[in-house]
């Protein structure tokens, strides 16, 4: 009778036993599925940025969550970089602001040149003392040659590639308020053509470039925000009847005029008005009412805006995204001054810049190589 008892005892004992570790592990297969399946989502961008772009998309699959955090951080853009020129010498650098890493090339073929717009990778570069225009890859260091042309004023930009038969060169610049003279030109061509023409609205050429190419059309921001359009294919020029955008009166300071840029994206026309002492405003033609509206975001896109040409980028890392980028480089030259519009603040903290202090040909965006070989 007492050795049944104690077979009775020792079996509930291991029952009550085998039903704690069924418990734990129960709970520990909980608590295991409870971490992978609902992990912040801060900690799933974090890992997910540092996926290949095929790991990326693959991880995308598993579920709703984490599509949506690997499609946040995709990268899938390159962001352009900064190229500086050298008050003396041939050497150039190369910024990356994703990698925060600088290259080098010597490049003596821009020896006495003074840059003017970039696109596509190409430089539009020009000769002061010969009036020699060409067009310079610094990648793959190719030259185009353009005729001899008298650059007065730096109001020059390119529609497309120079290897492309639909690049055309485009330079303005006033005459008098309701007169301007335009004169294109595009490669292989022996001179350049230019024309004067007559506008109602006034249009006084800014200093630096504010120039774009968009739908087939060349954008051009005048000193006072009147907006000019040039139709290369027609050879008409409008100066479009749209107000300049208002800014507060604290944006006009004395050197107002530089702190201007303008961009395209996916057919819209931005411009940005900055002020050293207040958060910059970006405005975009609203191309059917025709008023300019504020934007209070970006929808992801980034701009990188330098004096003489000015770029925009989607799915670039999360950290760029919403934002415009500078071409200043603060501590060191490890850091870009940049204006985060869902923070609603400069990085780093207090780095506005005033652009009156800028050399307007210091350095410009150009789209980075595919192949990193030509700087090893």
């Amino acid at each position: 009778m007492a050795g049944r008892k104690r077979k009775q005892l020792k079996s509930l004992v291991a029952t009550v036993t085998d039903d704690k570790r069924m418990t734990i592990k129960n709970k520990k297969e909980r608590l295991e599925l409870h971490t992978w399946s609902d992990l912040p989502t801060e900690l799933l961008e974090l890992i997910f940025c540092r996926l290949s772009l095929p790991d990326n998309i693959f991880a995308s699959v598993v579920c709703k969550r984490w599509h949506a955090a690997a499609v946040s951080v995709r990268v899938v853009n390159q962001s352009p970089w900064l190229m500086y020129f050298p008050k003396v010498g041939n050497l150039y650098e190369f910024y990356d602001p994703s990698q925060r890493k600088t290259y080098s090339l010597e490049l003596p073929e821009l020896y006495g040149s003074r840059v003017c717009y970039t696109k596509d990778g190409w430089l539009l570069q020009y000769r002061p003392r010969t009036h020699r225009v060409f067009f310079f890859n610094p990648f793959s260091r190719e030259v185009i040659k353009l005729p001899r042309f008298e650059l007065t004023y730096q109001i020059v930009a390119f529609s497309c590639s120079p290897k492309s038969t639909s690049c055309v060169v485009f330079t303005v610049k006033h005459i008098s308020p309701t007169i301007v003279s335009i004169s294109t030109c595009y490669p292989g061509a022996t001179e350049w053509r230019t024309v004067n023409y007559q506008n109602r609205l006034p249009f006084v050429s800014s200093i630096w470039n504010k120039i774009v190419f968009c739908n087939g059309l060349f954008y051009c921001l005048s000193l006072t925000g009147w907006l000019g359009v040039f139709d290369p294919l027609q050879r008409t020029w409008n100066v479009l009847a749209v107000p300049p955008p208002k800014c507060p009166e604290n944006f006009f300071t004395k050197t107002w005029w530089k702190g201007k840029f303008m961009s395209e994206h996916n057919g819209d026309i931005l411009v940005i008005y900055t002020c050293c002492s207040e958060n910059p405003i970006i405005f975009k033609l609203d191309q059917l009412k025709m008023v300019w509206e504020e934007l209070k975001t970006l929808n992801g896109v980034t701009i990188f805006a330098s004096f003489l040409s000015t770029h925009s980028r989607t799915d670039l890392p999360g950290i760029m995204r919403n934002s415009v980028y500078f071409s200043k480089v603060r501590f060191f030259g490890k850091r870009c001054i940049s204006y985060s519009l869902d923070d609603c603040r400069y990085y780093p903290r207090k780095q506005c810049h005033d652009w009156g202090e800028q050399d307007p040909f210091e350095n410009i965006w150009i789209e980075p190589p595919e192949d990193l070989s030509t700087f090893i």
